[in-house]
């Protein structure tokens, strides 16, 4: 302890970053629930469930939305590990998310289905990691709260008593 007040007065509040982590677990699988609607119903290519299925495909759909929530959740996990341990939690973070999120654009692309089911994935997973990435960054700016100050004095002065440090 230096003796010094600290530079930043607030601290993570991770409740608040773990109900952002939820929040955004909802958004992820949202998003690819979305994109696999858009990608079968508009554009007709059948992404992770034969063209017989229809729009809603089969409990592929759901599989792809549950992992998209994990995978928000994961990354708020990652989150809050790195605030506790580095000096610099979101530029960790962003990069780290930003190679997640290539590989899960790339590895689509090496599969051996059609292109367009192809490209379709890449892109919807392009949309996850975007996503993640910005919600949990944001959220773990915004949730912090002031720092308690653990050494003040619990008594109280009288209103003729001044603070201590004139003395």
């Amino acid at each position: 302890m230096t003796g010094y007040p600290p530079s930043d007065p607030t601290e993570p509040d991770y409740g608040r970053l773990w109900a952002g982590g939820v929040a955004t677990a909802v958004v992820a699988a949202l998003v690819a629930v979305v994109g696999l609607l858009i990608a079968r119903g508009l554009f007709d290519v059948a992404v992770l469930a034969p063209k017989g299925n229809g729009i809603w495909g089969n409990a592929n759909t759901v599989t792809y939305a549950l992992c998209a929530a994990a995978a928000a959740l994961l990354a708020t996990g990652l989150m809050h590990v790195l605030s506790l341990g580095t000096s610099a939690p979101g530029q960790f973070f962003g990069w780290i998310m930003v190679l997640i999120t290539a590989i899960a654009i790339v590895l689509p692309l090496t599969l051996a289905v059609k292109v367009d089911a192809k490209i379709a994935t890449a892109l919807i997973n392009l949309a996850i990691g975007a996503v993640i990435a910005m919600l949990v960054s944001t959220v773990a700016a915004t949730a912090r709260r002031r720092r308690r100050d653990r050494e003040a004095h619990t008594a109280t002065l009288k209103w003729d008593q001044g603070p201590h440090y004139y003395s």
